[in-house]
């Protein structure tokens, strides 16, 4: 092999998914399908081997990152008002998904062990969060739905994790004992949780001691890695470890760093989750022609049958266990009824129809070992990783390319609380900022012009704060239009040789927040 070559393979994918993401923007088929195609295309490209994944590394990798961001931009209090709703999916579903995918299996290939069985439940039991993320975000969803989606990914995979590996214990060693694995479930999430916590403070304090913005997203970034090495490390839930530590950063992140380091952070882990989501996919892709080679060519029909029916059990029961999860507490309790607001039909069949499976569920059938105990081969392996990949390819294109369309006909009313709440909240920063400024004016250092320079600044915005909602797109295109000048006009000085690329650049960075401010962050 050449020594150039894994870095020409590196810059074709980086190519490859540029390509697909501006292609994905322009056809109404979500990115992810875009990427699972061309990773399937690619696996059959003549010339090309498919590296051999290590389970582990497929986990070390991708989640640690996927979840921490999740759980950093969770609402701490939305996802505290949903706990029911995101408890019954993530927990309750999960559990009832394994048990029932087990019961089917077990008629599908009745060789198979109970505790076999139970494992290819629990490989196929959690949704996605990347998935679901990745075409949910960018459509006019309410907010409720998107929590709770949100909620439901931070901790199903924690919860099948334990199944799948307590099912495995028991295929290997054939012991099984429910009340121990039960006992352990809840140690595992308590201990996995704190242990993400402990990690988290340690990120803070540091972060309170550091003067250094890239320093500081650099511990961002290796907090999440920190955090599963801790908690895989004494045999508890990593997932968990993630989502808890992630959760605590973002309550203390915005007192211990600087604005700087906020924004510069944000960019960078934007730009993190875009490249992971990304190669997930075309991982899953490229896994389809080696694992089409393991399984006998006998059986294969089979088995991709067996991988059908699965996939339909797993979407039918999601949509049979969302509304009546939903209906059944309200019906028997009317504490829920007072404190919960009545569900929208629409809002609970797209949560029933958001159930895409993706690499958590790869990476768990890959994770299956290559023998029993007794030394014999694993039974069923190779097929358990096609039926697994099955399940994903078929809920990933059935639901991911029906969910835009879907969300358009819903056509969900826009949703008026957030702005509300926005507005409410910037009323009250230009109250207390006005009030800090008083203040500030009798130092003995404040010019009186500066004071009321910034006094006029404040009044301007309080005054715009007032007229948003009127004067909010005529606002918005005035100043879009003067800020597009005042960068054309850098630009041609620094053309011009009037100004260095620095002077540009810092000027332009003021403009660029500004831009930000006024909504027009994505306007060239």
């Amino acid at each position: 092999m050449s020594p150039f070559q894994p870095i020409l393979l590196s810059i074709a994918v980086v190519a490859l998914v540029v390509a697909l993401t501006a292609l994905a923007r322009r056809l109404p088929i979500p990115s992810p399908i875009l990427q699972v195609l061309a990773g399937v295309a690619l696996g059959f490209l003549p010339g090309v081997t498919v590296p051999e994944l290590e389970p582990d590394l497929v986990f070390f990798v991708f989640l640690p990152p996927i979840l921490w961001a999740a759980a950093f931009f969770t609402s701490l209090r939305e996802f505290r008002q949903n706990a029911r709703p995101i408890g019954l999916l993530a927990v309750g579903l999960v559990f009832a998904t394994t048990a029932v995918v087990a019961i089917v299996s077990r008629m599908l290939l009745p060789d198979l062990s109970w505790a076999i069985a139970i494992a290819i439940g629990a490989i196929v039991s959690p949704p996605d969060a990347v998935a679901a993320a990745a075409v949910v975000s960018r459509l006019p969803v309410p907010r409720r739905v998107i929590v709770i989606l949100e909620g439901e990914s931070l901790v199903n995979d924690a919860a099948a994790l334990v199944l799948y590996r307590t099912a495995v214990v028991a295929a290997v060693t054939g012991v099984f004992s429910l009340g121990a694995s039960i006992v352990r479930f809840f140690i595992d999430a308590a201990v996995g949780a704190l242990i993400g916590i402990l990690v988290a403070w340690c990120v803070v304090q540091v972060l309170k001691v550091t003067k250094d913005s890239l320093a500081e997203t650099l511990l961002t970034i290796a907090a999440p890695y920190l955090a599963w090495v801790a908690a895989e490390s004494i045999h508890v839930s990593a997932v968990l470890a993630c989502v808890a530590g992630g959760i605590f950063l973002r309550q203390h992140f915005s007192t211990v760093v600087s604005p700087t380091s906020r924004l510069q952070s944000r960019a960078v882990w934007d730009l993190i989750i875009f490249i992971v989501n990304a190669l997930v996919f075309l991982i899953l892709g490229l896994e389809v022609g080696p694992l089409l080679e393991q399984v006998p060519r006998d059986t294969l029909g089979s088995v991709l049958m067996a991988g059908v029916i699965l996939s339909l059990v797993t979407i039918a029961l999601r949509l049979l266990w969302v509304p009546v999860a939903t209906v059944l507490p309200r019906k028997f309790s009317a504490e829920i009824r007072r404190r919960e607001p009545e569900p929208n039909p629409k809002a609970v069949a797209l949560v029933a129809w958001t159930g895409m499976r993706g690499i958590v569920s790869l990476a768990s059938a890959l994770a299956l070992p290559l023998a029993l105990g007794s030394g014999q081969p694993f039974p069923y392996r190779a097929e358990i990783i096609l039926i697994t990949m099955c399940v994903i390819m078929i809920t990933l294109v059935v639901q991911g390319l029906t969910l835009t369309p879907i969300i358009k006909a819903f056509n969900f009313a826009p949703e008026v609380g957030h702005h509300a709440e926005e507005r409410h909240a910037r009323r009250e920063a230009l109250r207390r900022g006005a009030e800090a400024l008083e203040d500030l004016s009798r130092e003995s250092w404040a010019d009186p012009a500066e004071v009321e320079r910034i006094r006029r600044e404040l009044r301007d915005r309080i005054q715009h704060d007032q007229h948003h909602e009127r004067d909010h797109d005529t606002h918005r295109r005035l100043r879009v239009g003067v800020l597009k000048a005042e960068r054309r006009m850098l630009i041609r000085l620094r053309n011009e040789g009037a100004i260095s690329d620095e002077t540009l650049r810092e000027l332009e960075e003021e403009l660029d927040h500004e831009s930000v401010r006024v909504g027009a962050g994505d306007v060239r």
